[in-house]
């Protein structure tokens, strides 16, 4: 198969493997009724909304809700201005943009907080309505910019950290089994998985040998009855169940029920043809990968595959 990843994606469509974003969540901040009323319905159809009339009430929210891609706030509040409220907000959310609204020429105010980056752009009251929703559009695609970076380098420090990992337990280890567990561990903490799996197979069939990493508490093996892990055997296609719950095949599976693992991904690792093991990256709660990420893991399983390749040729240590 030239393309494992498409036919993974294709097969997977109906448990929504690659989700469509959702409305990015922005936060309008003001004292006025009025005003916090026309700014929910103005960017209601294009954003999740939440509102708040003053600094004090914002902070809670996102502390309720988390981060949000864009802060709109009024400048003038009591007890709290809007450039004292969004400084608040960037240690948390430094990702954040935020915007205010002001009618008064508070330049000192403006000028501190805009030099300190703490807002992106203010637009005088009364502000025109189509001038505002073209600003907060750029801004949710700054964004948008920022979180793709962000992102971008994690999956490239979480690469690096994979291959330091494996060139490391490679050169270190003194059988092919020391090299498990500290691969799914790296593996594990490389994609936020709450528990992974690294088990060799030999004949088709899995052996007893393995290591594993689990983030919180004891990890049961269960994969010897595990529908994903079988067809990954059986196919030498990585098989992918992203919200099991949803899964016809799987929803029923008695240990996925036991175990609370509600996203589950098995990735066959082999090299020149031949199946040496299987990975299997376990989660407590449905998540969304994007095709570049399982391309990424299809990747870190090559090396894997290189990795215990050269640690079964290793000489016996005398």
């Amino acid at each position: 198969m030239d393309n494992p990843i498409a036919e993974t994606l294709a097969n997977q469509r109906q448990l929504s493997t690659l989700e469509r974003p959702k409305k990015l969540k922005i936060l309008v901040v003001d004292d006025e009724p009025d005003n916090l009323d026309l700014l929910y319905r103005t960017f209601r159809r294009d954003f999740h909304v939440l509102k708040a009339d003053s600094g004090v009430n914002a902070l809670e929210v996102l502390a309720a809700e988390g981060e949000v891609a864009v802060i709109i706030s009024d400048q003038r509040m009591p007890e709290m201005k809007g450039t004292e409220f969004l400084s608040k907000t960037v240690p948390q959310f430094p990702d954040t943009v935020r915007i205010i609204l002001t009618g008064f020429t508070d330049i000192e105010d403006l000028v501190e907080a805009i030099n300190a980056g703490q807002v992106y752009k203010y637009i005088t009251k009364p502000w025109d309505p189509g001038e505002l929703k073209a600003v907060v559009q750029r801004a949710a695609e700054t964004y948008d910019l920022l979180k793709q970076r962000t992102e971008e380098l994690r999956r490239a420090n979480a690469q690096m950290a994979l291959l330091t990992v494996l060139v490391q337990v490679t050169q270190a280890a003194h059988s092919l089994e020391e090299t498990l567990t500290p691969i799914a561990t790296v593996f594990s903490e490389s994609f936020a998985a709450d528990s992974c799996i690294l088990q060799l197979v030999k004949g088709n069939q899995l052996l007893a040998t393995q290591g594993n990493y689990c983030h919180v508490g004891t990890l049961e093996n269960w994969l010897d009855q595990d529908p994903l892990t079988n067809e990954a055997i059986a196919t030498g296609q990585m098989q992918v169940s992203l919200n099991v719950a949803k899964d016809a095949k799987l929803s029923d599976v008695t240990h996925y029920r036991n175990t609370g693992v509600l996203a589950h991904l098995v990735i066959p690792i082999t090299y020149r043809n031949h199946l040496l093991g299987v990975l299997s990256l376990q989660w407590q709660q449905p998540c969304s990968l994007r095709e570049d990420e399982l391309n990424l893991i299809r990747l870190s399983a090559e090396l894997v595959a290189i990795a215990l390749t050269s640690s079964r040729c290793k000489p016996a240590m005398v």
